[in-house]
């Protein structure tokens, strides 16, 4: 597999181990606000773009949604080492680009404004960059451009979309909330909800119960994570994880439970909201990143001001 275009290794934090660590994409408009530069690159092109990131290079750019979610992982790799120096299980968080390496001077010199320990820089001109997903063993890949996100999840790689919004940056731990169904696990139960309706989707749960369901798209980046936590007591852990549902606790929340324990996964707190809106309980928790496959549900999280991801 060829390397990137161009990769630039951040010397001023300490390199992970890719064959260990939980190892993150993120692309500069997931990470900050690029909106008006965004703009500029459809409306003039990508010359002006370069010219504008060029003149503006020692401007640092405003937080964007995955910000806050990419600090908080920080703060576990803080917490993970004071315990454990030698620890290598650790957050690796590398920017993948479409910018050019000259354009992407200002992206590095912001990360390094905010004191984000990001690894590596990979500047990719191709029009698929989520080819070299695999080569960096990246386990989550957070972008702003949906085409991208598709296109890793067709490699085999967790991915969500991240919206651009005003996000109040929570405090630590690092709070991550799954939403079940197409998220965590697969889409099975959605798909007889779609043919036969509540009450089937309900009778073929029951009947089901004793079966684990499949695995969804973003079960191995959980997984890693709650690996990370039983380094932890629970009082001590850096991490929360959440599981809030649309399904009903009563009719349809067994199985999940059973599910999740047949996994080996343990979720701090789990909600079974029965079909309504998610939106309270999300500004109650305050995470730094919501998953979710439904896009209703992704906007009641936005309203809240909470930082939310879709899985398409």
């Amino acid at each position: 597999m060829a390397e990137p275009e161009s990769t630039v290794i951040n010397t001023d934090v300490k390199q992970k181990d890719p064959s260990e660590a939980l190892v993150i994409a993120v692309t500069t408009r997931a990470i900050f606000n690029l909106e008006e530069e965004h703009k500029l690159y459809l409306e003039k092109g990508k010359e002006e773009y370069a010219r504008h990131q060029q003149a503006n290079q020692d401007k640092p750019l405003p937080p964007g949604t995955a910000f806050a979610f990419i600090q908080a992982a920080q703060y576990v790799n803080e917490k993970i080492l004071e315990s454990n120096p030698a620890e290598k299980d650790l957050f690796d968080i590398l920017v993948l680009s479409n910018n050019s390496p000259e354009s992407g001077v200002r992206i590095i010199n912001s990360t390094k404004h905010y004191g984000l320990e990001i690894s590596k820089f990979c500047f990719v001109s191709n029009e698929d960059s989520t080819q070299y997903l695999k080569s960096h063993r990246v386990k989550l890949f957070l972008s702003a451009d949906r085409t991208d996100v598709c296109n890793a999840l067709q490699r085999g790689v967790s991915a969500a979309l991240v919206f651009q919004q005003e996000v109040q940056a929570p405090s630590t731990p690092l709070r991550v909330v799954f939403d079940g169904d197409a998220v965590l696990f697969s889409d099975e139960t959605d798909q007889v909800f779609r043919e036969q309706g509540l009450e089937g989707a309900v009778q073929y749960e029951q009947a089901m119960e004793a079966v684990p369901m499949g695995e969804g798209p973003l079960k191995a980046f959980a997984m890693h994570l709650g690996k990370m936590r039983k380094k932890f007591s629970q009082e001590k852990s850096p991490i929360r994880t959440y599981l809030v549902t649309a399904r009903s606790g009563r009719d349809m929340g067994i199985r999940a439970i059973k599910t999740l324990r047949e996994w080996g996964l343990a979720i701090d707190e789990a909600f079974f909201m029965d079909g309504a809106p998610k939106g309270p309980i999300l500004a109650q928790i305050q995470p730094h990143i919501f998953f979710d496959d439904g896009l209703h549900n992704i906007q009641g999280a936005r309203d809240m001001g909470v930082p939310s991801a879709w899985v398409p």
